[in-house]
C-alpha cells in the first residue's frame, strides 16, 4: 500500500512539474500587455519584429539622466527597428512619486522623451507586473532575480526573446553595440 501511495504521489508531482514547465516554456514577451502612460492597454505583440529595450525608470533618481541616453538610442535606431519601452516604478526610494501627467511632462520637458512610456508599475514583490515577472525569470540578475534599482534594462531580439539584462549603472550608450548586433 505504501508503495502504491508513493507511486501515485510521485506521478501527480511529475504531472504538476511537467505542466509548470510547459507553462513556463510557453510564456513569451508578446503574450503580455501593459497600460500606456495615457491609459490605453498596449500589447507587446505590437513590437513584434523590433529589437526592444525594456527599462524601469524614475524621475527623481541618480540615474534619471539616463533618459537622455535612452532617447538618443531610440532616435538613432528607431528607423532600423528598435524601440525603448519605459516603465515608471516607485519602489526604489520613492523616486517616482508623480502622476501619469507629471511623469509625462517631466520626461518631455527635461529629456525630450518620445519613446513609449507606460503606466507606473511594480517590478518586485507581490504586485510585480506580469511582464517583469517573466523578464526576471528569463534573465535572472546577479544575486537573484529581483530588480535591484531603477534603470535596470532588458534587451530583447526581433523575435521577442530576452537576450541580455543590464544593471542600473550600465549607461544606455554602452548597450549600442549589442543593439546593432541584434538589428542585423
Amino acid at each position: 500500500m505504501k508503495t502504491t501511495l508513493k507511486a501515485i504521489i510521485l506521478s501527480a508531482l511529475s504531472v504538476f512539474t511537467a505542466t509548470s514547465q510547459d507553462k513556463k516554456a510557453t510564456a513569451h514577451f508578446y503574450d503580455f500587455s501593459a497600460d500606456a502612460l495615457k491609459g490605453k492597454s498596449i500589447s507587446m505583440k505590437s513590437y513584434e519584429g523590433k529589437v526592444v529595450l525594456v527599462v524601469n525608470v524614475a524621475s527623481k533618481c541618480g540615474f534619471t539622466p539616463q533618459y537622455k541616453g535612452l532617447e538618443e538610442l531610440y532616435k538613432k535606431y528607431e528607423s532600423k527597428g528598435f524601440v525603448v519601452l519605459g516603465f515608471p516604478c516607485n519602489q526604489f526610494g520613492s523616486q517616482e512619486p508623480g502622476s501619469a501627467e507629471e511623469i509625462s511632462s517631466f520626461c518631455s520637458l527635461n529629456y525630450g522623451v518620445t519613446f513609449p512610456m507606460f503606466a507606473k508599475i511594480d517590478v518586485n514583490g507581490d504586485n510585480t507586473h506580469p511582464l517583469y515577472a517573466y523578464l526576471k525569470e528569463a534573465l535572472p540578475g546577479t544575486l537573484g532575480n529581483g530588480i535591484k534599482w531603477n534603470f535596470t534594462k532588458f534587451l530583447l531580439d526581433k523575435k521577442g526573446n530576452p537576450v541580455k539584462r543590464y544593471g542600473s549603472i550600465t549607461k544606455p550608450e554602452e548597450i549600442a553595440e549589442d543593439i546593432e548586433k541584434l538589428l542585423k
